[in-house]
């Protein structure tokens, strides 16, 4: 679906208008077509530090030099020298002038960033502190993170935090190659936690990170989905992409386009789970990765809401999915060393008019991975939840014209997702290079304005 305001301002015939109007100019935003390269970072000027006697400084500098990129000694020589990756190690913040090493890091070079450029910061996590003036000091990071990243956003450059335990640290290359790379396009302003909950996978592939994977992807005929589904098959895993009978066309198409499985079943079906863990036990022998993307709207006014409206959402989307893991997990269908990976919404996490029902499960499953994350660290299995903003798919298409337009400008980037964008996170936490992550909720949403 085309943008028209970007259209306006990147014409020479209207770029001036939508200036003097004083309407939003969003950038172009950088994508890749293809799969995960071994260095990603080629070509890409990098600029590293740490403040004071951060923790995880030689960790952040070898899976950048890792990823190919060119590190600079210090501050730019000049003007001109751009900047595409900013990393700060922040662990020793403890104190509020330790704030300071922030303004010292940032403010010299903050015009020499490149349009799209990527900015991660690295804090201590909270929990670790050893008083609360020290948790405190950590979890201002975000705070900075998130007012850095609407302020870079105009420009198509993200901004996120890492929270890394102390015995952890060696678990930030694949941190930094998402977070810093072209596939974060549409991730900012969020912040995810680092541990050492799940055991490490055996091998940390860069290229090809699913290869010999066998991946399920629920209401994947089309939209995300479609887009997942895809984006699994590009890194090697043998994908199933599993949807309603009435959307068996556009389901046999996708999978024929990508190699995968089709799989026809109505996932609220008391017999669903049995049958799909059959299936995968037959055909494959078992499960590596589960994405929970099926899920339905029906929104109403509480005052009109409809029971069978109110229960059906409530089975789709938050029912079944604990019934189908529950009997994956209790008959180790799912293997060790799993991903889960649920798709909530920014509804849940800020709510929305009309969607007391959609809102409620897509907040549930925000609560789910958080609760299972610790069950399941010891099988090395990782769940969890990514919760899209605005993405731009037939769903909005069919909005009112000011409505989508709303939608798509209240965010720091200043433009609708797409698809893909929902899928390259999707993927990222289905890699084994996602190990310290487990229990989160990261949002898809261009660092939308609604919400925490």
């Amino acid at each position: 679906m085309s943008d028209l305001l970007m259209k306006l301002g990147r014409s020479p015939a209207t770029a001036g208008i939508v200036k003097m109007l004083g309407l939003p100019h969003p950038v172009q935003l950088a994508r890749a077509p293809g799969g995960y390269e071994a260095q990603p970072f080629a070509g890409k000027n990098v600029l590293l530090a740490r403040a004071g006697n951060g923790y995880a400084l030689a960790s952040l500098q070898a899976a950048v030099l890792e990823a190919g990129a060119t590190l600079l000694d210090d501050r730019p020589s000049s003007p001109e020298e751009r900047l595409d990756i900013l990393i700060l190690d922040a662990t020793c913040c403890t104190v509020p002038a330790d704030y300071r090493a922030l303004y010292d890091f940032f403010h010299p070079v903050m015009r020499r960033i490149s349009p799209n450029g990527r900015v991660l910061l690295v804090a201590a996590l909270p929990e670790e502190a050893e008083d609360p003036v020290a948790a405190a000091a950590a979890r201002g990071i975000e705070g900075f993170s998130r007012s850095l990243g609407k302020e870079l956003g105009k420009n198509g450059t993200t901004v996120n935090l890492a929270y890394v335990a102390r015995d952890a640290v060696d678990r930030l290359a694949g941190v930094v190659r998402f977070f810093c790379g072209v596939q974060a396009t549409y991730v900012s302003g969020q912040a995810v936690h680092v541990r050492s909950r799940v055991p490490a996978p055996a091998g940390l592939p860069f290229e090809q990170a699913l290869k010999g994977k066998v991946a399920l992807v629920t209401g994947s005929a089309r939209g995300i989905g479609k887009a997942t589904a895809e984006r699994l098959a590009q890194e090697g895993a043998q994908v199933v992409c599993l949807d309603v009978p009435g959307a068996a066309d556009a389901l046999h198409q996708t999978c024929i386009a990508i190699g995968a499985l089709p799989l026809m079943m109505d996932i609220s079906s008391p017999d669903t789970p049995r049958r799909i863990a059959d299936f995968f036990r037959e055909k494959f022998g078992g499960l590596d990765i589960v994405v929970h993307n099926a899920g339905v709207t029906r929104d109403r006014t509480l005052a009109n809401m409809k029971e069978h409206y109110w229960d059906l959402v409530v089975n789709i989307n938050f029912a079944a999915i604990g019934a189908i893991d529950a009997l994956l997990l209790s008959e180790k269908t799912l293997r060790d060393y799993g991903r889960i990976v649920c798709l909530s919404s920014i509804s849940g996490v800020a709510g929305n008019f009309g969607q007391t029902n959609y809102a409620a499960t897509k907040a549930a499953l925000i609560g789910y991975v958080a609760a299972q994350a610790p069950r399941l660290a010891t099988r090395g299995i990782c769940i969890n939840a990514v919760a899209p903003g605005f993405i731009e798919t037939a769903m909005t298409e069919e909005m009112p014209f000011m409505t989508r337009e709303v939608g798509r400008r209240l965010n720091s980037l200043k433009q609708g997702g797409k698809p893909r964008d929902v899928a390259e996170l999707v993927t990222f936490l289905s890699t084994p290079g996602a190990y310290g992550i487990s229990g989160d909720t990261i949002r898809v949403c261009g660092q939308g304005m609604i919400g925490a």
